[in-house]
Order: C-alpha cells, then sequence, then structure tokens
C-alpha cells in the first residue's frame, strides 16, 4: 500500500514537470523606457542688429577738400565693416542750426551712433543730450566739443599745429617781422587751438603780430580779409591762416597786390595748397590726416557698439608740408 501511493505520488510529481516543461516561458514584458529627452538644438547666435552710423561734418565735402578725405575716410570704412554710414553736413561751417537739425532728426531714426565734428563747442550740447538720453553714443572727430559725456576726440592736437605754424614763421623771418593772423569760425575750438598755438610760438620768438582778422574758413572771405591787413599793414612780413581755404585766398591777395616775399602758412595741406606751395606761392601748410579722421571714427564707432572699450583721445598727427614733401599732398 506504501509503495503504490509513492508510486502515484511520484507519477504526479513526473506529470506536473512535464507539463511544467510543456508550457511555455512567458516573460513579463519590460517596462517601456522613457524616450530620453530631446537635447535642445543649439541656439542660433541673434544676428546682429544693423548698424547705421552718423557721421556729422562741420562743411559738405563737396567744397572743401578736407572734408571730402574726412568723409572718404569713413565711408570706405564702413563698407569694410558691413555697416551702414549716413554722411550730412550744413551748407557752411557758420550754419550751427541746420547741423542741430540733422542730428536730431537721426536721433529720431535712431542712428546707433554719432561721429561729429561740431560746427560749435557748446551750442549742440542740448542735441547731444537728446543723443544720451537715446542710448547712442558720441563720438567727436576733428573738433572737440565742450561736452562731458563724449566717449572720445579723434583728430589733430590742433594746439600743437598751430604752433609748429608759428615756429615755422619765426625760422622763416630769423625771428623778427610782422605777422598776420586769419582765423576761422572763433566759436569752433579748432581754430581757436590753432590760432592760440601761432600766436604762442610767435610771440615766444618776438614776432609782432598786427592784426586778427576772421575768414570763416572761406576762400573768397579769406581774399578780401587779406587786402584789407595789406591796406592797414603794408609791411607785414607773415600770415598763419587756420586753414588752406583761407590761405589760398590770402595768396590771391598777395598777388593781386603785387607784394612779394611774404610767408604764408596755411593749415590742412589740401591738394589745391600741394599745388600752390610747388608752384612757389604759398610757403607751407600743416598736415593732418582728414583720411584717417572718418577712418578712426568709424572703427572707434564700431568698437562701442560691440562693447569694446576705446581711448578718450586718438591724435592722428600733423607735420609741415613745404616744396620738400608737398608732392606727397597732391
Amino acid at each position: 500500500m506504501e509503495r503504490r501511493q509513492f508510486s502515484a505520488m511520484r507519477l504526479i510529481l513526473v506529470l506536473v514537470l512535464v507539463l511544467a516543461g510543456c508550457a511555455p516561458i512567458t516573460t513579463a514584458p519590460a517596462a517601456p523606457q522613457a524616450p530620453a529627452p530631446a537635447e535642445a538644438p543649439a541656439e542660433a547666435p541673434a544676428a546682429p542688429a544693423k548698424v547705421t552710423l552718423l557721421l556729422s561734418m562741420k562743411g559738405p565735402g563737396g567744397g572743401n577738400p578736407f572734408w571730402a578725405e574726412v568723409e572718404r575716410g569713413a565711408v570706405e570704412t564702413a563698407a569694410a565693416n558691413n555697416v551702414d554710414i549716413v554722411v550730412l553736413a550744413p551748407p557752411a561751417e557758420t550754419d550751427v542750426a541746420t547741423q542741430i537739425s540733422q542730428i536730431e532728426d537721426q536721433i529720431t531714426k535712431k542712428v546707433s551712433a554719432i561721429i561729429v565734428a561740431p560746427t560749435d563747442v557748446v551750442g549742440l550740447n542740448p542735441t547731444f543730450d537728446k543723443a544720451k538720453a537715446a542710448n547712442i553714443p558720441v563720438l567727436f572727430v576733428d573738433t572737440k566739443g565742450d561736452w562731458a559725456d563724449a566717449l572720445t576726440f579723434i583728430g589733430t592736437n590742433n594746439r600743437n599745429g598751430g604752433k609748429l605754424a608759428g615756429e615755422f614763421i619765426c625760422e622763416q623771418l630769423g625771428n623778427q617781422g610782422k605777422a598776420a593772423l586769419i582765423t576761422g569760425v572763433m566759436s569752433q575750438q579748432t581754430h581757436i587751438d590753432r590760432i592760440g598755438g601761432a600766436e604762442e610760438a610767435l610771440k615766444a620768438c618776438g614776432i609782432t603780430v598786427v592784426a586778427q582778422q576772421p575768414a570763416n574758413s572761406d576762400r573768397a572771405l579769406g581774399q578780401t580779409v587779406m587786402e584789407n591787413i595789406l591796406t592797414a599793414n603794408p609791411d607785414v612780413n607773415a600770415v598763419f591762416a587756420s586753414n588752406d581755404l583761407m590761405a589760398l585766398g590770402a595768396m590771391e591777395a598777395i598777388k593781386a597786390a603785387n607784394k612779394a616775399g611774404i610767408v604764408v602758412v596755411g593749415f590742412d595741406a589740401n591738394p589745391d595748397a600741394a599745388a600752390s606751395i610747388l608752384a612757389g606761392e604759398m610757403t607751407a601748410s600743416i598736415a593732418q590726416s582728414p583720411y584717417n579722421m572718418g577712418k578712426y571714427g568709424v572703427e572707434a564707432a564700431v568698437k562701442v557698439l560691440m562693447g569694446e572699450t576705446i581711448d578718450t583721445n586718438i591724435d592722428t598727427g600733423t607735420e609741415v608740408v613745404t616744396a620738400d614733401n608737398a608732392a606727397n599732398f597732391q
């Protein structure tokens, strides 16, 4: 009996094992994996906002080779830096109101930066305040205005340039004689500095300044002023004009009066002045780098807009131009 029970139990156990072996073995499906979070695409760098610069000159490039070179330097450099530039100027260097109107219109149009040679060193300050309120940087070129928030001055040390002119006259006259000064618009710091530097040098070497009259950077007026100076001071030995247009006008008056031996020195070394020097008429001019003023002005503005720092003064230098090197300036 016990043997049969054991056999029966053994049979049951075998059947269970057989059935278990025949049954399909199923595996619980793996829990689905959550997809990996998609990696955010790299954000493309934002395209730089289109930059538009304003170059506001004191005078039109079409009427003065100096301003034509400033404009050329700025326009070519803007193109090389892929920025737009608007070039504006009043019809005359004395037209402060027009320059103010032009700049304020560009502020309204949200120009990116202003590169300016102010016609009046203080008269444009309220306009510059409007630019500051609109977060538009202001950079002075050629003429340093009296506005504390300008980022830089790019141009000539005009007082040193005027001093060079005065020292040259002293050398030519052997530190004796009489000289006249023909000035530009004397509300403009450029001419204040040039005349001040020349006068300082002339007085230091013993030259007597017998006249100082304005001709407002105009060639025809320079001729008229020189005619008046010659009438009042027929024995004048030299004249310094604080730009070449006035010096060329003065030279016309000297030729018309059949005067010889008067030392005539201008400022800017523009092509007409260089030609006059080579022709034996004007004696000398003080050269600036007007092209570099426009070039450096644009470069500095672009740096500022990119968040870079710039020097507060960028000197473009001066040199005396005589018959020895005038051919380089034609």
